[in-house]
């Protein structure tokens, strides 16, 4: 395939950026994405130019670090990560709009990277449940109904990538934040901060700079985990029944 990119360029979130156009020929539709990108940076580095700085690590759909927009969604025109998206998905002669992450929270490092430490921070907040010294129980010893165990399963399964922001056109994280809320929430284990979790998580959130929640739908429908909007109104329930019982209140 020959195909036409328009790659967003920037030195860093202070300079003003632009999209420069590339061609590349002689694409394998057998090809992921990220690997068509490869192909670009060495005739870049060839030509002794500076190649198109973006972010991956696993390429196996776990973690979450090929964030990139392309053609007008979060990861690409399938519901997947960019890493797993083959330009099979295109046709010979396309043109193909690469971006970052676009929002407030995600400062563009240089080109397609976004700082996406934000979502560290929130997790450090308040995604953890406390875990006493000693020897470790056995993880049958607390009984779980299946049906619990199975939501905070999927809820779990969110890995971070932030396709729910870029998605959101208020640059909403509460997608994410609920996800990690749910998870620990739902079971035993997690009730210890319960309260303090879903008040110092959102706190963080909202401290970071994203934007709220106005039911769209778009963050879910374009997560590549699926995680479903149940957890944005589960999350609500958490944070107001702190909110209420909280001692500052």
């Amino acid at each position: 395939m020959n195909l036409t990119l328009k790659v967003w360029r920037q030195k860093n979130h202070k300079d003003k950026g632009g999209f420069v156009d590339y061609k590349v020929s002689g694409i394998s539709t057998d090809m992921s994405f990220l690997e068509m990108l490869d192909v670009l940076n060495e005739e870049l580095s060839a030509k002794g130019e500076d190649p198109v700085h973006f972010d991956h690590d696993c390429r196996e759909g776990i973690c979450g670090a090929c964030s990139l927009y392309i053609n007008g969604h979060p990861h690409g025109p399938q519901q997947t990560t960019t890493c797993q998206l083959h330009m099979r998905s295109f046709a010979d002669g396309d043109v193909i709009t690469i971006e970052p992450w676009r929002a407030k929270g995600f400062p563009v490092l240089k080109d397609l990277m976004t700082d996406r430490s934000a979502f560290d921070r929130i997790i450090q907040a308040g995604g953890y449940v406390s875990v006493n010294t000693g020897g470790v129980p056995d993880a049958n010893e607390i009984p779980v109904p299946k049906i619990i165990a199975d939501e905070a399963f999927d809820s779990a399964t969110c890995i971070s990538c932030g396709a729910c922001v870029a998605a959101c056109k208020n640059a909403s994280a509460m997608l994410f934040v609920s996800a990690k809320i749910s998870q620990l929430a739902l079971l035993p284990q997690g009730q210890v901060e319960r309260k303090s979790r879903a008040e110092n998580m959102v706190a963080q959130m909202d401290a970071e700079g994203f934007g709220a929640c106005t039911n769209i739908g778009a963050c879910s429908a374009e997560c590549p985990k699926g995680i479903k909007l149940s957890n944005i109104a589960r999350m609500n329930r958490e944070y107001f029944s702190a909110v209420l019982s909280s001692d500052n209140v």
